[in-house]
């Protein structure tokens, strides 16, 4: 158990020295706060009813779908692979430890808007913040699982990128937090509800956590799990 501790503070000071860990968990997040938050408020003022979710979505969907692919192809490139093998440790580790040291850092971030959206833009506290940070909190969790897909399929870490933006822009774009998706082709709506900002956006929204919305992440984290487990079995063998 110590030596499990240890290992989350150490990938947590390395996370703070990574900087694209720092610029998607954080410095992005914040400057398109900075200037979306003052750009809704001021063209639709209604805007601000749910201006804490939407940007919370943003930040989290950033925060995982771009973050974390590039840092953990890193740990799983073959000479660190190999020294996790040489010393024991399971391969496993390394994705539990990055996935709980991001999932703090989006924490902080999302309370971080939460507490400056309503002095800044006079953003409306959630009317229900159980439901708020239960969806958060199942939110960050489904985010993670996904990306963590690309970061261990992709082998070139490089490649991550490519492959996260992919995901990351209809995420945002068709979850509803940049503008409602009752505007959107019937279509695209329906491809929206395949990623889990959408429905993590209606679940911090609604007055109460339903099963009508918890299904669907549920079923993305669960096929998310399965597809990590296959493929960290691929890692090992190569």
């Amino acid at each position: 158990m110590e030596g499990f501790i240890y290992g989350v503070i150490l990938q947590w000071k390395l996370d703070l020295r990574s900087r694209t860990m720092l610029i998607t968990c954080y410095a992005v997040p914040l400057l398109f706060f900075a200037v979306m938050g003052g750009v809704f408020s001021s063209i639709t003022p209604e805007s601000r009813e749910t201006l804490i979710q939407s940007m919370t979505v943003f930040a989290v969907t950033m925060g995982t779908l771009i973050g974390l692919p590039p840092s953990l192809a890193e740990i799983y490139r073959r000479d660190v692979k190999n020294a996790y093998q040489a010393n024991g440790v399971p391969l496993s580790l390394g994705l539990v430890l990055i996935n709980i040291s991001t999932f703090a850092h989006l924490l902080i971030m999302s309370a971080i808007l939460y507490g400056i959206a309503p002095v800044l833009f006079d953003a409306k506290i959630p009317e229900h913040p159980e439901t708020y940070f239960g969806g958060l909190l199942v939110l960050i969790a489904v985010s993670l699982s996904v990306a963590s897909i690309i970061g261990l399929a992709v082998k070139d870490a490089a490649n991550t990128s490519m492959f996260s933006i992919l995901l990351f822009l209809p995420s945002v774009m068709l979850s509803g937090v940049m503008f409602p998706s009752e505007l959107l082709p019937e279509a695209l709506a329906v491809v929206g509800k395949f990623f889990p900002a959408t429905w993590g956006y209606k679940l911090m929204t609604d007055s109460g956590l339903s099963l009508q919305t918890l299904c669907p992440l549920c079923i993305i984290f669960i096929i998310a799990f399965i597809l990590c487990l296959t493929l960290l079995k691929k890692i090992s063998t190569r």
